[in-house]
């Protein structure tokens, strides 16, 4: 960010203009809001949103705004008597989020004048608003909130009651509208229109009166209806799910990734007291924008699922972790030559390093099945896994998996394949039908989160983490590395599959090499790409990997990513 007493930039890619006096260098072609932002200022607003269409209508982003005054004849700036050039200052203010930044502009943001304007702009705001701080679930993040404290009257001009609202209506199997604290702002019915794609919100009524609701016979039913809850700049709009459940003070904010498809999805998770609270959209343009679907929000619940893998297990009987790792090595080391590992689109670059490591080990014939589901044109892709593009870039697959194990099937029942080694992947669903494990008598080490049919099968049950639950790095469907940090702290004795994974190929090697446990300050990976990256220094918006190598793969198509001005 720059700083306002920055040097004027001579990139062809700004301009430069004067905010109370000052001159600054800000980006051509942007609004006065964010002109302002890339400086470190802040001019208020509600109805204005970086990724929805230019309203106009809240008008709490007034200010005074001018241009040097110029001789009509000779084109030439004009001087005062004290040597400083003339402005031509508009008569009545303008609204920030309308201005786009020329050479030149001059604007007031802390004018006397200015200041009115947003006294009289706020005051009218809250003319019916409720005084319900206390107890609305948007307070410490709300818009009116803050704006209202740094730029109103402090007491009302006004003597007559607050006109009277629906307080409490269900428009929406996830939300939840409370009329009386809208402000009218629009930015919800922007959003349906312009992203979702599903006008199904507008304004009724005139004057007071007016008041948002949904259309006849319509409900909200779009899976990122959430997202307008995330931009509502009041409480008008809550969270069926996260009503009354916190303050966000008190909300621990981790950055993630939506591991829901190959999008990539940056989110926030919100947790307190190592649980998960909500999940929230994390800005980034080059990936989602500002949005995500309301069904990875949902996803934090596995974690505390009846059926999750909390105990490691041989033959049902729960064990500690070094004797499962202990039965597990001497499996692989009696079904040398005839053992196939199943690994899972979900694993992280971390994980597929190391595995790879015990494949080069202990070989084998490996297995990733895709997972193919609706691409739905906005935020969720046809690849419903999130490192598909990573088991790529880490050289564990060199080609597009099947979406199906007929060939695994067949190896079993030809006795083939003795061993099966499985990550996070229920097999039974994917073409191994569970009649042929159980009469083929083949042996199988489970490393997952949650238990299902292929639990009850397993010799070895080995428990996995959530995302959540570990730091590590996905590639979405632009080749694009992204990080995820831990958000709330692992069950008791659950280390990382990673570890797992090393510890599995170190005590299996010839060679007896020790095991290595992956760290932020070792590279990625020790070839190919991710040899000089290091988890630390994977910036917030990701990373581009080269692509080239996989040009000539048929991948799903993909949506378009931005959404802003479309």
């Amino acid at each position: 960010m720059q700083s306002s007493s920055a040097q004027v930039s001579k990139s062809p890619t700004f301009v430069s203009i004067n905010l109370d006096g000052e001159d600054v260098a800000v980006p051509a072609g942007k609004n006065l809001i964010e002109a302002v932002r890339h400086v470190g200022r802040e001019i208020p607003h509600y109805c204005y949103h970086p990724n929805l269409s230019v309203a106009g209508n809240c008008r709490a982003c007034l200010v005074e705004v001018g241009m040097p005054l110029r001789n009509r004849t000779t084109g030439a700036v004009e001087i005062g008597e004290n040597g400083d050039m003339k402005i031509g200052w508009q008569p009545k203010p303008a609204s920030a989020c309308t201005t786009i930044v020329a050479e030149g502009l001059h604007v007031r943001l802390d004018s006397p004048f200015t200041r009115a304007c947003r006294e009289e702009i706020t005051e009218f705001l809250l003319l019916n608003h409720p005084l319900d701080c206390p107890i609305c679930d948007k307070a410490g993040e709300c818009d009116l909130q803050r704006f209202s404290a740094a730029c109103g009257r402090g007491f009302s001009r006004y003597e007559e009651e607050k006109n009277i609202k629906p307080k409490k209506s269900r428009i929406g199997p996830r939300i939840l509208l409370d009329n009386e604290r809208c402000i009218l702002c629009g930015r919800c019915v922007r959003f349906f229109r312009e992203v979702a794609r599903e006008p199904v919100l507008g304004f009724v009524n005139r004057g007071s009166a007016s008041m948002a609701t949904c259309y006849p016979a319509h409900g909200i039913t779009s899976n990122y209806a959430l997202n307008t809850v995330d931009i509502c700049p009041v409480g008008a709009l809550t969270s069926v799910d996260f009503r009354f459940k916190s303050r966000v003070w008190f909300l621990k904010q981790t950055p993630s990734i939506c591991p829901e498809s190959s999008v990539g999805v940056n989110t926030t998770i919100w947790s307190r007291d190592g649980k998960i609270l909500r999940i929230t959209p994390r800005r980034n343009d080059a990936v989602n924008d500002c949005w995500m679907p309301d069904s990875g929000r949902d996803l934090y619940k596995m974690v505390t699922a009846p059926n999750r893998v909390l105990d490691h297990l041989c033959e049902g009987v729960a064990v500690g972790v070094d004797e499962a790792r202990r039965v597990a090595a001497a499996l692989l080391r009696n079904h040398a030559g005839h053992t196939a590992y199943i690994a899972s689109g979900r694993l992280c670059v971390e994980e597929q390093v190391a595995l790879k490591k015990l494949v080069n080990t202990m070989p084998g014939r490996l297995w990733l099945p895709r997972h193919i589901g609706e691409n739905d044109g906005l935020l969720l892709s046809e690849d419903r896994t999130p490192n598909m593009r990573g088991a790529l870039i880490t050289g564990l697959i060199d080609r597009l998996p099947d979406a199906n194990l007929d060939d695994l099937a067949a190896s079993i029942n030809a006795e083939e394949t003795r061993l099966l080694v499985v990550l996070r992947e229920d097999i039974t669903t994917l073409g191994v039908p569970i009649e042929l494990l159980k009469k083929s008598g083949v042996k199988i080490i489970y490393l997952s989160t949650q238990a299902d049919a292929m639990a009850s099968l397993a010799s070895v049950v080995i428990p996995g983490l959530f995302e959540f639950e570990k730091n590590g790095c996905f590639v979405n469907e632009q080749f694009r590395l992204q990080r995820f940090l831990q958000a709330v702290s692992a069950p008791a004795g659950i280390p990382p599959e990673v570890e797992t994974l090393a510890w599995l190929a170190a005590s299996t090697a010839a060679d007896g090499a020790e095991s290595e446990n992956q760290n932020k300050t070792q590279p990625l990976a020790q070839t190919g790409q991710l040899a000089e990256i290091h988890f630390s220094d994977i910036p917030d918006e990701g990373l581009l990997l080269d692509t080239s190598p996989w040009r000539h793969l048929p991948f799903p198509e993909t949506k378009s990513l931005h959404f802003a001005g479309d």
